[in-house]
């Protein structure tokens, strides 16, 4: 059965701190797992980009470094540890080394991270960022894989002669793979539950065995208890939704349910804590944020000030959404934990319009979960499409996503149907496509605030549309059809490279320049 995007694993998350997802949270997580593949403690680390790729301008200001650090030196993403890594590797007499250089891959968001222990182990991994934090480690060494960090895999490096009883050996839940070469072959075995330390020390026991690793999952939902979905494509789960008489953010439980394997009670649990998280960050935004690398001050606090001296409209729902967002991104930028909701780039538009509207019409927790499944489901859909790489796409698969995902998720709280939610959403993406992704300063701060803030506002809209029974005409898998085909016509220098749009104007070089001589004085 094909592993669909998990709502928690691809979607709704990762849990992290800004500035990037795809820069920060992708590279935590690919370091978190590269790092394990190696015996004994990290002694010293060289990453490579490839000088063709579109990370080699902006890999250190977008967070690919702070990711990287972190997950080589395996802090949490939630620990404030975080905010010090260089400190850390150093206390550590840990060498972390990054070069531009050209090397083989098959992504813009390519990394290839050279490990070697203390003990002299050594190990070569190639991986790609997705988009949204979102990987694939594609090679170790010289063996072609495909790992997402979504299981328990033993990877165990041996002769052709063990193969028989490495099969017979795995778990019954398991998967066996052999990727083969001239002096030895890699054995994969994935499972969606632990490995039991007895049968590791076992197989290390095969004097045909070179090397033996226990690399454990990093993702929220691991793969393996699939089931078979009642729907599977846009317009089956339309037909379903009508059949069973089921809102779409039912269907978006149902849907994490035959992904995960999990309980509705658990699943409904993680949710709920990562609604606390999102709201938690726009309460942290608001309180005050402090972060000397970033181009933006507070603003968040500016909203209610301008309202109580009577100067913008009174009490409005356009009020709070704004505040909500700038605070979301406020606290992304100063390296505070946030959830990429699909993306860190766009993680202000979901969580900003679902509190506003949730606050105005009173929603219960349950009502609030039901909405994020709503905008989950659509973002699952989306994730199968295009995906939420910029570097691929551009701003439309971030924050173009993220309006989709909240104006479904406002439809719910509205008590609409999946007809009118999948319109609402198709509507709100409809007006962002071809948006390009031009970050000022390489800072996922501007343009970043003012768009979030308009996809959050026009998911508002389109969810009061699609309710009120305005047509959106082209439905949402051929609107999702249309981004892919629309990026293909985008240029390079307008997908989150800093080499076009509002990234290369004679106000953002200079703001960019003095940020560069802050940071070499100090």
């Amino acid at each position: 059965m094909k592993s669909l995007p998990s709502i928690f694993n691809d979607v709704i998350g990762p849990v992290m701190r800004g500035p990037s997802s795809s820069h920060t949270a992708a590279s935590w997580r690919v370091a978190m797992m590269a790092v394990q593949m190696i015996e004994g403690n990290l002694k010293k680390a060289l990453i490579a980009f490839d000088k063709e790729g579109a990370w080699v301008t902006n890999y250190e200001e977008q967070g690919t470094v702070l990711g990287m650090n972190g997950g080589l030196l395996e802090i949490d993403m939630a620990d404030d540890a975080m905010k010090k890594t260089e400190e850390i590797a150093s206390e550590r007499k840990i060498e972390i080394n990054y070069v531009i250089s050209s090397f083989e891959n098959i992504h813009a968001n390519s990394m290839l991270l050279d490990l070697i222990s203390e003990n002299g182990d050594k190990v070569l991994v190639l991986a790609a960022s997705l988009g949204g934090g979102s990987f694939e480690i594609q090679k170790i060494n010289d063996f072609k894989v495909n790992m997402h960090g979504d299981s328990h895999t033993l990877l165990i490096w041996a002769d052709d002669t063990v193969e028989e009883d490495l099969s017979r050996l795995k778990p019954e839940a398991g998967k066996f793979k052999i990727v083969e070469s001239e002096d030895n072959n890699l054995y994969i075995i994935e499972s969606p539950v632990a490995f039991d330390k007895s049968l590791v020390d076992h197989i290390d026991q095969f004097a045909e065995v070179k090397k033996i690793r226990n690399v454990k999952p990093i993702m929220p939902v691991i793969s393996g208890r699939e089931t078979e979905l009642p729907f599977s494509s846009i317009e089956s789960l339309e037909a379903y939704s009508q059949n069973e008489g089921m809102s779409l953010g039912e269907l978006g439980l149902v849907y994490e349910q035959h992904r995960s394997g999990l309980s509705v009670e658990v699943l409904k649990g993680k949710m709920k804590n990562i609604i606390e998280i999102i709201e938690g960050s726009i309460a942290k935004g608001l309180s005050g944020t402090q972060y000397d690398d970033r181009i933006l001050p507070q603003q968040s606090n500016l909203v209610a000030k301008a309202e109580k001296r009577g100067q913008i409209l009174q009490g409005s729902i356009i009020n709070t959404i704004i505040e909500n967002v700038a605070a979301i991104m406020e606290s992304k930028s100063a390296l505070e934990v946030i959830v990429a909701n699909p993306t860190a780039g766009s993680c202000g538009t979901v969580g900003a319009a679902l509190k506003a509207v949730s606050d105005e019409v009173e929603a219960t927790i349950d009502e609030k979960i039901m909405a994020y499944y709503a905008a989950g489901l659509v973002g699952a859909y989306f994730a199968m499409g295009p995906g939420f790489s910029a570097e691929e796409h551009g701003c439309q698969v971030e924050c173009g996503a993220s309006a989709g995902m909240a104006a479904a998720g406002i439809v719910e709280l509205f008590n609409g149907n999946a007809s009118q939610g999948l319109g609402a959403a198709s509507m709100a993406i409809q007006n962002m496509i071809g948006l390009v992704c031009d970050p000022i300063a390489d800072r996922v701060e501007a343009p970043c605030l003012g768009k979030n803030t308009s996809a959050a506002v026009n998911a508002l809209s389109s969810a009061t549309m699609a309710i009120s029974g305005f047509a959106h005409l082209i439905p949402l898998d051929q609107v999702l059809e249309t981004v892919q085909r629309v990026s293909a016509d985008m240029p390079t220098c307008v997908k989150c490279t800093g080499l076009g749009g509002l990234a290369i104007t004679p106000a953002a070089l200079k703001l960019k320049a003095q940020l560069e001589k802050i940071k070499s004085e100090n």
